[in-house]
């Protein structure tokens, strides 16, 4: 038992460091209105996602994503703000359709596979979509290419795995022109929500975010370094820090 472990442990970084080829040489950064057209009719501003509004307008979420799979990153030529804003988009974008698909669901989690080896084989591991005629995951988007290619934490307050617990799903898409707004004002919204986080001075009861993904946020500094930049509470160097239990009922 512990050598299988042992294996799984070394199976799961080997991918880990892997690079992420999803991209094509010759394209141009599409225009993101389609998206944002589909989330102002269909999320409201609290990030409440009404699932049978997308599903009714599926054909046109479809036109989106087809979009989206035929026109990947050129790494070479696009900027790195149209390539966050493509990617974060895809996410979120794909997870939607994930929904949709499968609607009616209580849980994202209720969509895993059947598991065997449950660290690489979960809904986010499920390559149902294709970018660039290469199949595709939510997982690849997420770690091998947002958080391995882009020094960028405030992803995390941008991306949206379709949960309670998730940072709101944004009305609107990211786009380059205006994408340091967009990841300033989630950045802001999510961290001062008593939704999400419970901010005291002396104490605080922040998600599970940033816990997994403790090192994206602490690259210069530590974790309270971190939420000082944003929380309207001045948080102690010394302050108690706990983690709030993660809900993962349906963001609707």
């Amino acid at each position: 038992m512990l050598r299988l472990f042992s294996l799984l442990l070394l199976i799961t970084s080997l991918i880990a460091c892997q690079g992420e080829s999803l991209g094509q040489a010759g394209t141009q950064a599409p225009n993101h209105d389609a998206w944002t057209t589909l989330l102002q009719n269909h999320v409201d501003e609290n990030g409440k996602v009404n699932y049978q509004g997308f599903i009714r307008d599926k054909a046109k979420l479809e036109s989106y994503l087809n979009t989206l799979s035929n026109t990947p990153p050129d790494r070479a030529t696009w900027t790195e703000v149209e390539q966050l804003a493509y990617w974060i988009n895809a996410y979120n974008a794909f997870t939607v359709k994930l929904i949709v698909d499968n609607y009616p669901v209580k849980s994202i989690q209720d969509l895993h596979p059947t598991l065997k080896i449950p660290m690489l084989n979960t809904v986010w591991h499920k390559k149902f979509f294709k970018i660039g005629g290469e199949d595709a995951s939510l997982d690849q988007i997420e770690h091998k290419i947002l958080r391995k290619e882009f020094e960028e934490p405030r992803i995390h307050f941008a991306i949206n795995c379709a949960s309670i617990s998730c940072p709101p799903l944004r009305n609107e898409a990211y786009t380059a022109a205006k994408l340091e707004q967009q990841l300033e004002e989630q950045a802001k919204q999510y961290i001062n929500n008593p939704a999400y986080n419970k901010i005291q001075s002396t104490q605080i009861e922040v998600s599970k975010i940033f816990s997994w993904c403790s090192g994206d946020f602490t690259k210069n500094g530590n974790l309270i370094d971190y939420l000082n930049k944003y929380s309207k509470t001045q948080i102690s160097p010394n302050a108690k820090v706990s983690y709030i239990d993660y809900k993962w009922d349906l963001n609707e």
